[in-house]
This record gives structure tokens, C-alpha cells and sequence, in this order.
């Protein structure tokens, strides 16, 4: 993703450079516009709201990082759409300062913001989940979170329990088996997918209250429950699957504490769209502008587009195991159904692996119609985030085509 390539020529770039500088242009607005056509899709479901950050640009101790969130459907994955975006601006950081400050003032706060607007957006939904890393395990994310939100959150901090009491890490070390579980791990930057088998321990727990730092209005101690997963006998070499996740649902025997474990895997639908977004797809890492409103204009737009690629990569297969197919509302307008259906007439071949598989209407059959757009040829793997990106901006391109050629019909 370049300025002078999006704007097609130098008067072009020169626009899109004054549009991307425009007072008028808003970073917020752009996610509240996609956060709208979300919550349209919220009703009924289980949605998991999963949150993390990510650098946009580095330096110097700080830099520029984009705070997400994606709705997922928590029974099938299939991506919602976006939730919630922020960009943080830090310049050496104010570590010296934390604790003498509330969590309203703190850069943490954007966590316990993140699970107020899931609350917000997905209102419709038949339950909301918050799901996050480790930067989230936050005393009061537990305690302020919204009534009708639960959490799922890995922890990151051992906790005391006073004089002669073992410590959390401690009570977890020495907590006993109690089920096994094996699933695929998926791959990622430096490790392979690979089988793993791993052990489930459990049990309730009760958070107390930091001793230092300001905690404004909140209680003394939350309770919680703690379902330690840890890999049994990786392979050599590897670093074991170790997660200590802290969850608000009643966690009382083995099935439910795998179903908390369920929950957290989906969190790698965040890692893969910030993949998308980096080097897998729009490669904003690269960009070169200096300031940084346009950058965070253009940024936050990539943000937009990147979960609708995200959901075409999903879509591609179809229906996912015990889901349905997602309409093709979920990322395109209705009007862009009859062009969708043009250029898959003309894309598909004589074989039966050339043909579009997927019902008129759906988001796979859209999919289908971008990754053959992006080059791919039906016959060797599975189109990626970048296949169907460009198959996505090739569409799009298009669509302004028909759009100006029909301006010109009605000035003529």
C-alpha cells in the first residue's frame, strides 16, 4: 500500500495526499462507520470480542501503535466484523509514574475501553465475550467489566495472598490434572503447526485488591477462576504451550475449562488480521509519512479493509464446520452482487475446479470471485491474505470503472 500506487497517477496521489490531510478526515469516524455495520450482524450470536495492540511505526522508546478489536462468532469463527480502534502515540513512556495515577490516566485504560464499546456495539448479540492477552490481566478490567460482558484473559502477573500463603503462580503449579486435552497448534512466524497434548488443571480463585496504586470505587477482592493449559511433551526444541487464563465463567469441572480454552484459541484471529495488515497484505510498516495524521488516516482505513480481506480468507472454503455461510453483506454492498456475478461468469473454466462453488449470494462466492482476481487458479493450495487483497483492490477498481462509465451514460 503506497500513496503515489492508491492515487493511479501524480494528480491522483495529489488528491488522495489532501484527502489523507483533510481536517475533515477522521480516524474515529471510519471506525465507528465499519463498528455500525457490525453490530447489524451481532443479533443473537455469542460474540467474542478480541482485543490486542500492535506497533505501527517505532522508535526512539515509542512510536505509533493501533489499539483493535474484531467481533468473531464464538460457534463457527466466522469474523463479524470490526468492533473498536484507537492509536496510541507514546514518546518514551511514564513507567516512573503508573502507580501514582488512576487507571483513567494510564495507557492501560484503553483494555477496560475496548470491553465498554464491545459492550456497546454488541448489544444485540445473545452473549459478548472479551478475550485479550497479557497486557489486559488489570485489576480493575475484572472489577469495572460491563454487566453483560464476561472475560477470558491470559495472565500475566503472579498475585500474593498474604503471610504463609502460596502465591497464585504456586496455587497453580500445585493445582492437580484434571482432564487432557489434544488439539493442532497452528503455525505462526517461527514455529510449525504441530499436534499438541495438554494437561488441564483448574480451580476458583480470589483476586485481591493491588496493595499499590490508586483503585478508585473498586472492591477488595474479585473472584475469578484460573484454568492453567500446559503442554504435555513438546517436541524438541520447540518452547511448550503454557497459558494461565483468567475467566469470569463458572469454571467447575473439566468441560467447562476446556470450553474457556476453545475460547481463548480464537484470539489468533487478531493475530492473523495484524499479519494481514503488516507484512501478509498492506504492509504498513513500510509506509513513509512523516506526520502523523495522514499516517494514522490511512492506517485505520488499511484497519477497515484488512478485516473485510480477513473475512474473505475465512469465507473461502465455504461454510465452516457447524456454521453456515456468511451473506455477502458481511463485506460488500447489495448493489455489488450483479459485478460479482459478471466477473464470475467470466472468470470460471471449463473444469469442474474452475467453477465457482458457492451459492449466489454468499460470502464464499465473493471470495471465490476475488482470489481468482488476485491470480489464483483454483488448482494449487488455498488462496491467502495477499492473493485475495489484490484480487479485493482489483474489484474495487473496477467497481469505480462501472461507476464513472454509468455517471458518464446519465451526463451524455
Amino acid at each position: 500500500m503506497r500513496v503515489r500506487k492508491l492515487g493511479g497517477n501524480r494528480a491522483g496521489e495529489i488528491r488522495l495526499s489532501r484527502f489523507l490531510r483533510n481536517d475533515a478526515v477522521d480516524p474515529q469516524a471510519m471506525i465507528d462507520a465499519a463498528a455500525l455495520r457490525t453490530a447489524s450482524r451481532c443479533a443473537d450470536r455469542h460474540i467474542l470480542a478480541i482485543q490486542d495492540t500492535t506497533v505501527v511505526r517505532s522508535g526512539g522508546g515509542g512510536g505509533l501503535y493501533l489499539h483493535a478489536m474484531i467481533g468473531v462468532d464464538a460457534d463457527d469463527g466466522a469474523i463479524i466484523g470490526a468492533i473498536h480502534g484507537q492509536f496510541l502515540s507514546r514518546d518514551k513512556g511514564k513507567r516512573g509514574t503508573q502507580r501514582a495515577r488512576p487507571i483513567e490516566e494510564k495507557e492501560s485504560y484503553r483494555w477496560l475501553e475496548g470491553a465498554d464499546r464491545a459492550a456497546q456495539v454488541c448489544a444485540a448479540a445473545r452473549h459478548i465475550t472479551v478475550i485479550a492477552d497479557r497486557e489486559s490481566d488489570i485489576y480493575e478490567a475484572f472489577t469495572r467489566r460491563p454487566a453483560n460482558v464476561d472475560l477470558v484473559i491470559r495472565m500475566a502477573w503472579d498475585r500474593s495472598f498474604g503471610k504463609d500463603q502460596p502465591s497464585l503462580l504456586a496455587m497453580a503449579d500445585a493445582l492437580p490434572v484434571a482432564a487432557s486435552l489434544a488439539f493442532t497448534l497452528p503455525a505462526k512466524p517461527g514455529r510449525k503447526e504441530r499436534d499438541a497434548q495438554l494437561a488441564i488443571r483448574f480451580s476458583a480463585v480470589t483476586l485481591p485488591r493491588p496493595k499499590n496504586g490508586i483503585y478508585n470505587n473498586v472492591p477488595d477482592g474479585v473472584r475469578l477462576f484460573l484454568v492453567d493449559v500446559r503442554e504435555s511433551a513438546p517436541p524438541p526444541g520447540e518452547t511448550p504451550i503454557h497459558w494461565r487464563l483468567l475467566t469470569t465463567y463458572e469454571v467447575s469441572d473439566a468441560g467447562q475449562a476446556a470450553a474457556v480454552i476453545a475460547l481463548y484459541r480464537r484470539r489468533w484471529a487478531i493475530e492473523q488480521l495484524f499479519r494481514t495488515l503488516k507484512t501478509q497484505g498492506f504492509d504498513i510498516e513500510a509506509l513513509r509519512i512523516e506526520d502523523e495524521v495522514p499516517l494514522s488516516n490511512l492506517v485505520m482505513a488499511a484497519f477497515v479493509a484488512a478485516v473485510i480481506v480477513q473475512q474473505l480468507v475465512h469465507s473461502r472454503d465455504g461454510a465452516p464446520p457447524g456454521g453456515a455461510l456468511r451473506p455477502i453483506e458481511d463485506a460488500f454492498e447489495p448493489s455489488d452482487r450483479p459485478l460479482l456475478e459478471a466477473f464470475s461468469a467470466k472468470l470460471e473454466g471449463t473444469t469442474a475446479r474452475q467453477k465457482n462453488p458457492h451459492p449466489k449470494g454468499s460470502l464464499a462466492y465473493a471470495a471465490w470471485v476475488c482470489a481468482r482476481l488476485g491470480g489464483w487458479t483454483g488448482y494449487y493450495g488455498k488462496p491467502g491474505p495477499i492473493v485475495m487483497l489484490d484480487g479485493w483492490q482489483q474489484f474495487q477498481a473496477a467497481k469505480r470503472g462501472v461507476s464513472l462509465l454509468l455517471s458518464a451514460c446519465d451526463y451524455v
